[in-house]
């Protein structure tokens, strides 16, 4: 059975732990904008990710702070970059690529912790009954239009999730899709 489901397009960002963020900013950090995710926002603050003589600036922080520190890149930022993160849930960052994050106060050389996020269906545990899906189950994403086509993506639950798909820059691109477009998905497990 399919479902209409509406597309959230992320950009680069990085996710820090409160001690990262203090060892690179004096000031406390300040909401730009809420995000659909409940309790997780924008930051007004923003950071340079570095690898050797290749940069990317003003990539925005995405709070609250985490338990850990996350760069999270398209493929074509990792070219930029010069990088090969492996394509990876939030968080499992064991064995990803090693990036610099900077700022005018100071940097932070990361072992790991650079990848290119996987799609994923956001859905809260009450949605997550109705639609009879668990955390990690496949989902297949159909795309109408001028580049139509299908996307593998995985369901992610919580307590807190908002509905909707989230893709990265260069699959929205691909798909000529933007944020609020509505597309249908269809649970596999």
């Amino acid at each position: 059975m399919k479902y209409k489901v509406n597309i959230a397009i992320s950009n680069r960002h990085v996710h820090l732990t409160e001690e990262t963020y203090n060892m690179l900013f004096d000031n406390e950090i300040t909401v730009k904008k809420e995000l659909n995710q409940i309790g997780q926002f924008a930051a007004n603050e923003t950071v340079d990710i570095v690898n050797g003589d290749y940069v990317i600036e003003r990539v925005r922080i995405v709070g609250p702070f985490r338990k850990y520190n996350q760069v999270e890149v398209s493929a074509s930022d990792a070219r930029k970059l010069k990088l090969n993160p492996p394509v990876r849930t939030s968080g499992d960052l064991a064995g990803s690529a090693p990036i610099t994050i900077r700022t005018e106060k100071g940097s932070i050389d990361l072992t790991e912790g650079c990848i290119i996020a996987d799609r994923h269906v956001h859905f809260n545990t009450s949605e997550a009954e109705k639609y009879n899906v668990k955390n990690n189950d496949l989902i297949k994403l159909y795309i109408g239009g001028d580049k139509s086509g299908v996307m593998d993506a995985h369901a992610k639950v919580s307590d807190d999730g908002f509905y909707e798909v989230h893709i990265d820059t260069d699959d929205a691109s691909s798909f000529l899709l933007n944020t609020g477009d509505e597309i249908e998905m269809e649970i596999i497990k």
